[in-house]
Protein backbone atom coordinates (compact mmCIF):
# COMPACT_ATOMS: atom_id res chain seq x y z
CA UNK A 1 0.00 0.00 0.00
CA UNK A 2 2.39 2.71 1.12
CA UNK A 3 4.57 1.42 -2.28
CA UNK A 4 2.11 2.22 -4.29
CA UNK A 5 0.70 5.14 -2.85
CA UNK A 6 4.36 6.71 -3.09
CA UNK A 7 4.40 5.85 -6.75
CA UNK A 8 1.48 6.92 -7.41
CA UNK A 9 2.07 10.56 -5.70
CA UNK A 10 5.63 10.83 -7.26
CA UNK A 11 4.11 10.66 -10.40
CA UNK A 12 1.35 12.53 -10.15
CA UNK A 13 3.50 15.55 -8.50
CA UNK A 14 6.07 15.01 -11.32
CA UNK A 15 3.42 14.88 -14.28
CA UNK A 16 2.24 18.05 -13.49
CA UNK A 17 5.01 20.04 -12.44
CA UNK A 18 6.69 19.17 -15.99
CA UNK A 19 3.64 20.42 -17.98
CA UNK A 20 3.84 23.65 -16.61
CA UNK A 21 7.67 23.67 -15.97
CA UNK A 22 7.34 24.20 -12.10
CA UNK A 23 9.10 21.50 -11.04
CA UNK A 24 6.62 18.90 -8.75
CA UNK A 25 7.35 19.95 -4.90
CA UNK A 26 4.81 22.80 -5.26
CA UNK A 27 2.64 19.34 -5.51
CA UNK A 28 4.61 16.45 -3.46
CA UNK A 29 4.86 19.01 -0.34
CA UNK A 30 1.22 19.57 0.09
CA UNK A 31 0.17 16.11 -0.10
CA UNK A 32 2.92 14.75 2.06
CA UNK A 33 1.88 17.54 5.06
CA UNK A 34 -1.47 16.35 4.75
CA UNK A 35 -0.57 12.42 4.53
CA UNK A 36 1.40 13.24 7.77
CA UNK A 37 -1.57 14.12 9.91
CA UNK A 38 -3.60 11.52 8.70
CA UNK A 39 -1.51 7.98 7.76
CA UNK A 40 0.66 6.61 10.16
CA UNK A 41 2.81 5.31 7.65
CA UNK A 42 3.75 8.60 7.11
CA UNK A 43 5.03 9.57 10.80
CA UNK A 44 8.54 10.37 9.94
CA UNK A 45 7.69 13.14 7.52
CA UNK A 46 8.28 16.49 9.21
CA UNK A 47 7.89 19.86 7.52
CA UNK A 48 12.26 19.85 7.34
CA UNK A 49 12.19 15.66 5.78
CA UNK A 50 9.05 16.86 3.81
CA UNK A 51 11.43 19.70 1.92
CA UNK A 52 14.50 17.54 2.00
CA UNK A 53 12.51 14.53 0.14
CA UNK A 54 10.81 17.21 -2.36
CA UNK A 55 14.28 18.39 -3.72
CA UNK A 56 15.96 15.31 -3.95
CA UNK A 57 12.67 13.88 -5.80
CA UNK A 58 13.05 17.14 -7.95
CA UNK A 59 16.01 15.99 -9.31
CA UNK A 60 14.30 12.91 -11.04
CA UNK A 61 11.44 15.12 -12.32
CA UNK A 62 13.78 17.39 -13.49
CA UNK A 63 16.08 14.53 -15.54
CA UNK A 64 13.43 13.02 -17.20
CA UNK A 65 11.87 16.24 -18.08
CA UNK A 66 14.47 18.35 -19.28
CA UNK A 67 15.65 15.34 -21.33
CA UNK A 68 12.80 15.06 -23.41
CA UNK A 69 12.72 18.78 -23.79
CA UNK A 70 16.52 18.71 -24.95
CA UNK A 71 15.55 15.93 -27.23
CA UNK A 72 12.82 18.27 -29.14
CA UNK A 73 15.14 20.97 -28.87
CA UNK A 74 13.16 23.20 -26.68
CA UNK A 75 15.56 24.54 -23.96
CA UNK A 76 17.28 27.54 -24.02
CA UNK A 77 20.73 26.32 -22.81
CA UNK A 78 21.99 30.02 -22.35
CA UNK A 79 19.43 31.71 -20.66
CA UNK A 80 19.15 28.24 -19.00
CA UNK A 81 22.77 28.51 -17.85
CA UNK A 82 22.71 32.32 -17.23
CA UNK A 83 19.94 31.96 -14.49
CA UNK A 84 21.52 28.88 -13.01
CA UNK A 85 24.10 31.44 -11.90
CA UNK A 86 21.93 32.65 -9.24
CA UNK A 87 19.33 30.16 -8.76
CA UNK A 88 22.18 27.45 -7.50
CA UNK A 89 23.65 29.98 -4.92
CA UNK A 90 20.37 31.07 -4.03
CA UNK A 91 18.97 27.08 -3.60
CA UNK A 92 21.95 26.43 -1.13
CA UNK A 93 21.30 29.62 0.86
CA UNK A 94 17.76 28.98 1.71
CA UNK A 95 18.62 25.46 2.35
CA UNK A 96 20.70 25.99 5.02
CA UNK A 97 18.24 28.50 6.17
CA UNK A 98 15.64 26.26 6.63
CA UNK A 99 16.51 24.90 9.36
CA UNK A 100 16.13 28.13 11.50
CA UNK A 101 12.71 29.40 10.33
CA UNK A 102 9.09 28.77 10.97
CA UNK A 103 8.07 28.98 7.25
CA UNK A 104 4.74 29.68 7.96
CA UNK A 105 5.24 33.30 7.58
CA UNK A 106 7.02 32.44 4.08
CA UNK A 107 3.91 30.51 2.80
CA UNK A 108 1.72 33.02 3.57
CA UNK A 109 3.74 35.98 1.93
CA UNK A 110 4.22 33.37 -1.25
CA UNK A 111 1.07 32.28 -1.46
CA UNK A 112 -0.51 35.85 -1.75
CA UNK A 113 2.64 36.36 -4.25
CA UNK A 114 1.28 33.30 -6.28
CA UNK A 115 -2.28 34.19 -6.57
CA UNK A 116 -1.14 37.97 -7.90
CA UNK A 117 1.29 36.66 -10.54
CA UNK A 118 -1.90 34.52 -11.55
CA UNK A 119 -3.90 37.79 -11.84
CA UNK A 120 -1.09 39.29 -13.90
CA UNK A 121 -1.67 36.60 -16.74
CA UNK A 122 -5.08 38.22 -17.12
CA UNK A 123 -3.56 41.92 -18.21
CA UNK A 124 -3.20 42.58 -21.82
CA UNK A 125 0.42 41.83 -22.45
CA UNK A 126 2.17 43.98 -25.31
CA UNK A 127 3.79 42.43 -28.01
CA UNK A 128 7.54 41.25 -27.81
CA UNK A 129 9.51 44.26 -29.01
CA UNK A 130 11.83 43.53 -32.23
CA UNK A 131 15.15 41.59 -31.48
CA UNK A 132 17.69 43.86 -29.67
CA UNK A 133 15.34 46.70 -28.44
CA UNK A 134 15.42 45.29 -25.04
CA UNK A 135 19.01 45.07 -24.23
CA UNK A 136 21.15 41.98 -22.41
CA UNK A 137 20.86 38.80 -24.53
CA UNK A 138 19.08 38.35 -28.20
CA UNK A 139 17.88 35.59 -28.73
CA UNK A 140 16.64 33.41 -31.64
CA UNK A 141 14.97 29.84 -31.70
CA UNK A 142 13.32 27.85 -34.17
CA UNK A 143 10.57 25.51 -32.55
CA UNK A 144 8.45 23.34 -34.81
CA UNK A 145 9.20 25.22 -37.70
CA UNK A 146 8.08 28.63 -35.49
CA UNK A 147 11.07 31.45 -35.39
CA UNK A 148 10.88 32.73 -31.97
CA UNK A 149 13.00 35.85 -30.97
CA UNK A 150 13.62 37.59 -27.67
CA UNK A 151 16.17 39.18 -25.32
CA UNK A 152 16.40 39.23 -21.45
CA UNK A 153 19.05 41.44 -19.25
CA UNK A 154 21.98 39.85 -17.72
CA UNK A 155 22.17 41.32 -14.52
CA UNK A 156 18.48 41.00 -13.62
CA UNK A 157 18.27 37.85 -14.66
CA UNK A 158 20.59 36.45 -12.34
CA UNK A 159 19.85 38.67 -8.78
CA UNK A 160 16.03 37.41 -10.11
CA UNK A 161 17.17 34.00 -9.71
CA UNK A 162 19.31 34.18 -7.12
CA UNK A 163 15.79 35.44 -4.59
CA UNK A 164 14.24 32.55 -6.26
CA UNK A 165 16.31 30.09 -5.30
CA UNK A 166 16.38 30.86 -1.80
CA UNK A 167 13.17 30.50 -1.78
CA UNK A 168 13.16 27.08 -3.49
CA UNK A 169 15.33 25.69 -0.69
CA UNK A 170 13.64 27.39 1.61
CA UNK A 171 10.31 26.10 1.14
CA UNK A 172 10.98 23.08 -0.75
CA UNK A 173 8.42 23.85 -3.69
CA UNK A 174 10.68 24.35 -6.82
CA UNK A 175 11.92 27.82 -8.45
CA UNK A 176 9.42 27.44 -11.73
CA UNK A 177 6.56 28.51 -10.01
CA UNK A 178 8.61 32.34 -10.33
CA UNK A 179 10.66 31.23 -12.81
CA UNK A 180 8.08 30.17 -15.62
CA UNK A 181 5.90 33.16 -14.74
CA UNK A 182 8.95 35.59 -14.61
CA UNK A 183 9.94 34.46 -18.48
CA UNK A 184 7.00 34.69 -19.97
CA UNK A 185 5.88 37.96 -18.51
CA UNK A 186 8.69 39.79 -17.78
CA UNK A 187 10.87 38.91 -20.67
CA UNK A 188 7.98 37.79 -22.98
CA UNK A 189 9.70 34.20 -23.63
CA UNK A 190 7.02 31.66 -25.38
CA UNK A 191 5.69 29.76 -22.94
CA UNK A 192 6.98 26.70 -24.00
CA UNK A 193 10.25 27.46 -24.14
CA UNK A 194 9.80 29.06 -20.64
CA UNK A 195 8.54 26.13 -19.52
CA UNK A 196 11.19 23.12 -20.91
CA UNK A 197 14.14 25.89 -19.90
CA UNK A 198 12.59 25.99 -16.47
CA UNK A 199 12.90 22.06 -15.93
CA UNK A 200 16.47 22.16 -17.01
CA UNK A 201 17.45 24.70 -14.09
CA UNK A 202 15.29 22.84 -12.07
CA UNK A 203 17.42 19.50 -12.44
CA UNK A 204 20.54 21.16 -11.88
CA UNK A 205 19.57 23.76 -8.76
CA UNK A 206 17.51 20.61 -7.27
CA UNK A 207 21.15 18.60 -7.25
CA UNK A 208 22.64 21.10 -5.05
CA UNK A 209 19.53 22.29 -3.02
CA UNK A 210 19.29 18.54 -1.80
CA UNK A 211 22.70 17.92 -1.18
CA UNK A 212 22.72 20.88 1.14
CA UNK A 213 19.35 18.88 2.75
CA UNK A 214 21.32 15.44 2.95
CA UNK A 215 24.24 17.47 4.52
CA UNK A 216 22.06 18.53 7.17
CA UNK A 217 20.71 15.23 7.76
CA UNK A 218 16.86 16.05 6.59
CA UNK A 219 16.68 13.33 4.00
CA UNK A 220 14.85 10.03 4.55
CA UNK A 221 16.53 8.13 1.98
CA UNK A 222 14.20 4.73 2.43
CA UNK A 223 11.03 6.56 2.28
CA UNK A 224 12.18 8.89 -0.48
CA UNK A 225 13.60 6.29 -2.85
CA UNK A 226 9.71 4.77 -2.99
CA UNK A 227 8.98 8.40 -5.14
CA UNK A 228 11.28 8.34 -7.45
CA UNK A 229 10.70 6.01 -9.93
CA UNK A 230 6.86 7.26 -10.59
CA UNK A 231 8.80 11.09 -10.17
CA UNK A 232 10.68 9.97 -13.59
CA UNK A 233 8.13 8.53 -15.35
CA UNK A 234 5.42 11.50 -14.47
CA UNK A 235 8.15 13.93 -15.28
CA UNK A 236 8.81 12.07 -18.93
CA UNK A 237 4.88 11.90 -19.54
CA UNK A 238 4.07 15.27 -18.27
CA UNK A 239 7.08 17.15 -21.06
CA UNK A 240 5.13 14.85 -23.76
CA UNK A 241 1.89 16.26 -23.00
CA UNK A 242 3.13 20.05 -22.64
CA UNK A 243 4.37 19.13 -26.69
CA UNK A 244 1.27 18.55 -27.89
CA UNK A 245 -0.84 21.93 -25.83
CA UNK A 246 -0.15 24.76 -27.65
CA UNK A 247 0.97 28.44 -25.97
CA UNK A 248 -2.49 29.23 -24.59
CA UNK A 249 -3.27 26.12 -23.38
CA UNK A 250 0.16 25.94 -21.35
CA UNK A 251 -0.57 29.50 -19.97
CA UNK A 252 -4.01 28.63 -19.08
CA UNK A 253 -2.59 25.57 -16.70
CA UNK A 254 -0.21 27.79 -15.46
CA UNK A 255 -2.93 30.40 -14.50
CA UNK A 256 -4.71 27.53 -12.71
CA UNK A 257 -1.83 25.53 -11.40
CA UNK A 258 -0.38 29.07 -9.72
CA UNK A 259 -4.15 29.91 -8.15
CA UNK A 260 -4.12 26.27 -6.42
CA UNK A 261 -0.39 26.56 -5.21
CA UNK A 262 -1.18 30.33 -3.94
CA UNK A 263 -4.40 29.15 -2.25
CA UNK A 264 -2.37 26.08 -0.59
CA UNK A 265 0.80 28.10 0.84
CA UNK A 266 -1.97 30.70 2.04
CA UNK A 267 -3.69 27.67 4.14
CA UNK A 268 -0.44 26.72 5.02
CA UNK A 269 0.62 30.14 6.30
CA UNK A 270 -2.97 30.56 8.88
CA UNK A 271 -3.07 27.18 9.54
Amino acid sequence: MLIALSLLIGFISAFIGSVAGLGGGVILVPILLFLADHLESFHWATPQTIVGVSLVVMVFTGLSSALSYLKHNRVDLKLGFILMLGSIPGGIAGSWLNQFFQTDLFALLFGAVMIGVSLVFFLPRKEPEAEGETGGFSRKKVIDGQTFQYSFPLTLSILFAFGVGILSGLLGIGGGSLIVPALILMFQIPPHIATATSMFIIFFSSITSSATHVFLGHVDWINTLLFIPGAYLGGTAGAMLNRKLNSNAVEWFLRVLLILIGIRLIWQGIG
